[in-house]
């Protein structure tokens, strides 16, 4: 992989203003995100920036005052308190995080006021911050979910070459998990051809299960304009056979046909069932998708 080109900013708000979700506000501390994921939603995102949606990895932005202006933002009468979704459109503990600790800064803001959250990351950096997730967690509502989409280490060094090892996911789960910190696993998205087998579904539900899970949350791939280009591309590289099918999918819009959405939400949820785990879990503040809602977020 080419080596990102770094970009320190200042922004001028920290939260963002959500609408259609089941939480009001967001927060990122960076733009971009070096785990590569091709089909990651947020690549569109970098057309604000008159970036195309490949330099998503290679075009990185680090909000350097997010954590004052959050503070600041929190610390205001007229703030409820009101849940925070951390890690929307980027991954918060991302390589930047080991040197800026921006998403740490942030927690800590978090924590000094109470203030409920969650945050979503495939970062094993996470681990580093047991010690504010552990407070979160003891004080307010705060839970962490951790984005895997299956086991096979080499299928996700095609997919998501910048993140982290399948099995070091896990163990940083289970890590937060024997802290006290409340752990989900996005199996999102599932890539019709690729990741959809039930043997493939049920292990990473079985696996998360063994290591601390309380739920698992799962949606089809969803291919926004600029994304979709992208993605189909690398498919075209890396899976040449799967191309066809994936235009054909995805030829009336961004969604996969509902009938393929509803078959995926009914497999994970036999196994989710299969493991034991709750058939529902109220988490307001959580980011998670409501209904076959994907799981496409604002900023």
């Amino acid at each position: 992989m080419v080596p990102p080109i770094i970009h320190e900013i200042e922004a001028r708000s920290a939260l963002n203003s959500v609408q259609g979700m089941p939480f009001r506000w967001s927060l990122n501390p960076y733009k971009g995100c070096a785990h590569a994921c091709s089909y990651c939603y947020a690549r569109a995102y970098h057309s604000y920036l008159d970036l195309p949606p490949s330099s998503f990895e290679t075009h990185l932005f680090a909000k350097t005052n997010i954590a004052d202006i959050l503070r600041t933002e929190i610390r205001r009468p007229a703030w409820q308190r009101e849940a925070i979704a951390i890690g929307t459109a980027t991954d918060p503990y991302q390589h930047l995080e080991g040197q800026y600790r921006l998403t740490r800064r942030c927690l800590e803001a978090m924590a000094e006021m109470e203030n409920p959250g969650s945050l979503t990351t495939k970062g094993t950096l996470v681990t580093r911050d047991i010690d504010v997730l552990s407070d979160l967690a003891e004080h307010t509502e705060f839970v962490v979910h951790v984005s895997l989409i299956s086991l096979d280490r080499e299928l996700l060094r095609k997919l998501e070459p910048g993140a982290p090892t399948p099995e070091s996911r896990l163990r940083a789960m289970q890590r937060l998990s024997a802290a006290g910190v409340p752990v989900s696993v996005f199996l999102a998205p599932v890539l019709p051809g690729i990741t959809d087998r039930p043997e493939q579904l049920a292990e990473v539900v079985r696996a998360a299960a063994e290591h601390g899970t309380r739920d698992i949350w799962t949606g089809a791939l969803r291919l926004a304009p600029g994304v979709k280009e992208h993605f189909i591309e690398a498919i075209a590289q890396q899976f040449p056979s799967l191309e066809p099918t994936y235009r054909r999918l995805y030829a009336a819009g961004p969604n996969a046909p509902t009938g393929y959405q509803l078959r995926i939400e009914g497999e994970v949820g036999a196994c989710r069932r299969s493991e034991g785990l709750p058939a529902d879990i109220r988490e307001p503040h959580a980011a998670r998708p409501a209904g076959r809602r994907q799981l496409a977020l604002p900023i």
